[in-house]
């Protein structure tokens, strides 16, 4: 019957909705991973190595450490921090660092200050650099919520179509083909199955019954 393949199609159409959204979400948080990932693992390193050099030469000025060992502590960090560059204007803060600490820790003043602003330029472009990746997730994470949002809707409204189509052409005739049946029953051979714009299969079934009771 027609109205069966109707009805069959309907209940595919909305499982098949109901995967797409399920689908379309767990794509929104495999995008969001690899964003969220480049928050902690990029920037974080080159973060931790700003505050090693940092700590290395407020130690420096301390006469009971040893130079030797922080100056090593400061040359890791600071390599460190060149093998993880990820934003275009890094390079020039680490050549900057490179070039003056050395002096810092020979107690150049003013080669311990050009250090000190070089180090803290690296971390405010990292500082950056995670901020604006944050916005990108948010941005992505937004867009995906709104997606779901979207195909909620349009499962509930498709659900609602197939619900009406379903009281229409199946429970509406069914509960008429029970009604003049009890009725029937009762003692009023009269009553018969009608309905306003029948499909083709809900209007031979009537004709059927109608035919049998007659």
């Amino acid at each position: 019957m027609r109205l069966a393949m109707t009805v069959r199609l309907g209940a595919w159409i909305l499982i098949g909705l109901n995967l797409l959204m399920a689908f379309g979400s767990i794509w929104v948080f495999i995008r969001m991973a690899p964003a969220i990932e480049v928050i902690i693992e990029q920037n974080e390193r080159s973060l931790q190595a700003c505050e090693t050099m940092l700590a290395s030469l407020a130690m420096a000025d301390n006469p009971e450490m040893d130079i030797t060992r922080l100056q090593a502590s400061f040359a890791a960090a600071l390599k460190n921090a060149q093998n993880n560059i990820t934003e275009k204007d890094e390079p020039a803060a680490l050549d900057a660092i490179d070039q003056d600490y050395s002096g810092a820790f020979k107690k150049d003043a003013a080669a311990k200050t050009r250090t000190v602003e070089a180090i803290l330029r690296l971390g405010e472009i990292n500082r950056q650099a995670m901020v604006r990746a944050d916005k990108k997730a948010r941005q992505l994470g937004n867009a995906g919520a709104w997606g779901v949002v979207f195909m909620a809707s349009l499962v509930f409204l498709t659900g609602m179509l197939f619900l009406r189509a379903l009281k229409k052409n199946l429970v509406m005739p069914l509960e008429e083909i029970d009604t003049v049946l009890t009725a029937h029953q009762r003692g009023d051979t009269l009553r018969r199955c009608t309905g306003p714009r029948l499909p083709k299969d809900v209007r031979r079934v009537f004709n059927n019954v109608n035919a049998f009771l007659d």
